[in-house]
């Protein structure tokens, strides 16, 4: 029996490791006849795993989607990325999800698991069925209207983008005829739904880009950016450059392209590494260290 037992934990990997799997891989990936496959499967079966039999040539099987919860397997890292996932997660579900699932791990995990002790701060709370509603509407390509704190909005909804905590709507907005932004906990969904539409090309790669240029000031990333030689060791400018490109010249200098807001705010935020500073260009970061240090000068006197 615990031969057996092992047998059905691998069986069971298996078939949540792919889609398909024809019958006579598995029972070579398990060194055992296709007929002992086919009890193991029903044993599966009996124990509410929902495994289809495939047809075709190469017949087998898949675990499909079921309507009651089975008991669930992860491997080692599998486990320790959903307890961590779970404790920085701010909800009580995730909270008795944690507990339950602690409760079943070996002891070797359980004191992996324990030697990480963090603390979440919440963001805003975002009511599940808002999400459920946007993500309709997305799947659906249908327009979604909803009260936001800007007035009422018409949108055609693409994605879904989580950032530091919080949920963010990327849509077409039909009355501005542009792309914008919107975090989920500040949205009223209408219902129902308006038309369909026809999906629209993002003006970059994806939605998580998009987001993430968001906070840059524009759909394309930083609408300034410049590149300067400082008199500092790479290493000393490396930890505070976030999304910059940075260059070692020699040990003692490197060279840095960098983006922000506005020209002067990229020059203030040069400026902060507090060495000597070789403008490459363009021209407007040069204009902009000329203003700031003019305005600087008449604070200092």
């Amino acid at each position: 029996m615990p031969k057996t037992s092992a047998r059905l934990l691998s069986l069971l990997t298996l078939l949540q490791a792919r889609r398909d799997w024809p019958g006579a891989v598995l029972a070579s990936r398990l060194e055992v006849s296709p007929r002992t496959v086919r009890r193991d499967v029903d044993r599966l079966r009996e124990l509410g795993y929902p495994i289809v039999t495939t047809k075709g040539p190469d017949g087998g099987y898949r675990l499909e989607p079921g309507t009651e919860l089975p008991p669930l397997l992860f491997d080692d890292d599998q486990a320790i990325a959903l307890a961590v996932a779970l404790q920085t997660a701010t909800s009580e579900a995730a909270a008795r999800a944690l507990t339950t699932i602690r409760q079943v791990m070996p002891t070797r995990l359980r004191h992996r698991i324990d030697t990480l002790q963090a603390t979440a701060v919440p963001p805003p709370p975002v009511d599940g069925s808002v999400l459920m509603a946007i993500s309709t509407a997305i799947r659906a390509h249908e327009v979604l209207r909803f009260d936001h704190t800007t007035g009422l909005r018409r949108v055609e909804p693409h994605h879904l983008v989580t950032k530091a905590g919080r949920w963010y709507l990327v849509a077409w907005d039909l009355d501005r005829a542009d792309w914008r932004t919107f975090r989920a906990d500040k949205i009223s969904p209408h219902i129902p739904t308006g038309p369909r539409f026809a999906a629209r090309d993002l003006p970059v790669e994806n939605a998580a880009e998009f987001v993430e240029n968001t906070f840059k000031g524009s759909p394309t990333g930083w609408p300034c950016r410049g590149e300067v030689i400082l008199n500092l060791p790479i290493a000393d400018v490396a930890p505070y450059a976030h999304d910059a490109i940075i260059e070692e010249l020699t040990p003692s200098r490197c060279r840095l392209i960098i983006g922000a807001w506005s020209w002067p705010g990229l020059a203030a935020t040069i400026g902060r590494f507090d060495a000597d500073i070789e403008v490459i260009g363009p021209p407007e970061l040069k204009a902009a260290f000329a203003h700031l240090a003019h305005r600087y000068t008449k604070a200092a006197t």
